[in-house]
């Protein structure tokens, strides 16, 4: 049957699919728009079952806080090459998805994957993805903040992105040289105090057995590995790192000549290993 270019044009905006793809589902159809549809749909679904084993390092890395700053949230939507995630539909998509995990200030993977986008959920929007661009599409990541306030960064390129809450409303300098450390420094944990202890005892064991295979003395280790996780302390939590901006002082002197009552109250970051 004849197949009209208004309505392979609707099925592509429907879908997103390409023009011969949106041209065969409509034949395969024979014509009915909503079969066409699902076939689409069934596509994606077989092309990421085949792809599933492929590897999707590639993709976009946003930040974004809510109206109020009072939530905010990281999302990654990977692919497999640069050249869609350099793709403005494939970012845009990504925005889409991170503005409607905003809007309902979801608070885990799952719960946005469940979320319903344009007539569907956004984990079957990814897999059909899959099937639209011809490379394995995932969500894998997807984190949020809830404080007073929260600011967020999204690094250039956009492959790394942080969140920074805070105990109350600050200066929007204040917020992004926080946010930007955060990016620069990878912090593991805003304070000393604040590090898993499973981290702390795998410092200290790596330490011990630096020292013992350097001939230190067996009853000094304690002593001396308890200054290397000292070191570890200063060169990974945030308060106790040097300013990227003045290495005269660190990010606690910095927040205390700022406001003394000005706390960091959580940090989010994520990067592609790209």
């Amino acid at each position: 049957m004849e197949i009209s270019t208004a309505d392979v044009v609707k099925l592509r905006k429907a879908t997103g699919a390409g023009m011969m793809d949106c041209k065969n589902a409509l034949a395969d159809a024979e014509g009915n728009f909503d079969r066409a549809v699902e076939i689409i749909r069934e596509k994606g679904k077989l092309v990421a079952s085949k792809r599933a084993d492929r590897e999707s390092s590639e993709g976009v890395v946003l930040a974004k806080v809510s109206a109020d700053q009072s939530f905010g949230a990281i999302i990654s939507l990977n692919c497999e090459t640069d050249f869609v995630a350099k793709n403005e539909n494939f970012v845009a998509l990504t925005h889409k998805i991170l503005d409607q995990a905003l809007a309902h200030k979801s608070n885990s993977l799952d719960a946005v994957k469940a979320l319903v986008l344009d007539g569907r959920t956004i984990g079957e929007q990814v897999m059909e993805q899959t099937g639209i661009i011809g490379e394995k599409i995932e969500l894998p990541f997807y984190e949020s903040v809830a404080a007073a306030f929260v600011v967020p960064y999204i690094h250039p390129g956009n492959k790394l992105a942080t969140l920074v809450g805070f105990n109350k409303v600050v200066d929007a300098r204040v917020g992004k040289d926080i946010a930007m450390q955060i990016a620069a420094m990878s912090p593991v944990a805003i304070d000393n105090n604040d590090v898993a202890p499973e981290i702390v005892e795998q410092e200290l064991k790596i330490a011990k057995e630096k020292f013992r295979l350097e001939g230190k003395p067996e009853n000094m280790l304690d002593k001396i590995a308890q200054g290397a996780l000292n070191k570890f302390f200063k060169e990974s939590t945030l308060l106790n790192q040097d300013f990227v901006k003045d290495n005269k002082m660190t990010i606690r002197q910095y927040l205390g000549g700022v406001d003394k009552d000005l706390k960091v109250t959580e940090i989010k970051r994520f990067t592609l290993n790209v």
